[in-house]
């Protein structure tokens, strides 16, 4: 009898663990673009984009963090987390003080379960007005 519970015990367990982790309970990140092309803009202008992404898992969906190639680029990530369904935005700011042609990476990390880490990327070209 003593076994049999405790065969019994660890199917449970087996199975509630295989529960906790299907993709019914997880997030999934997808991105609108993972290109923004600034074409060509003058020096001091606004430099400002955003990364507009959908949750189309079924559990919340958190960027834990951002980072940019460089310190020209400056991205602001989401703070609370993106309810399943809902659509979030990343934004990014490159200084347009800098001349000449720009290709940045922007990487993303989330607990997203098929894509925790993306890379987005800006690209353009600076020039004097």
């Amino acid at each position: 009898m003593k076994k049999m519970l405790l065969i019994l015990g660890l199917f449970c367990g087996v199975w509630l663990n295989a529960q906790e982790n299907t993709p019914a309970n997880q997030a999934e990140i997808s991105f609108e673009t993972e290109l923004i092309d600034y074409g060509t803009v003058t020096k001091g202008s606004d430099g400002l984009r955003t990364f507009v992404f959908h949750n189309s898992g079924t559990a919340p969906l958190s960027i834990q963090q951002v980072r940019s190639s460089c310190g020209c680029t400056i991205p602001k990530k989401p703070e609370a987390p993106i309810a399943p369904g809902e659509k979030g935005e990343i934004q990014v700011r490159y200084d347009t003080n800098r001349l000449g042609m720009f290709r940045k990476t922007i990487t993303v990390t989330s607990n997203a379960q098929t894509q925790s880490v993306v890379s987005l990327k800006i690209k353009g070209t600076v020039i004097e007005e």
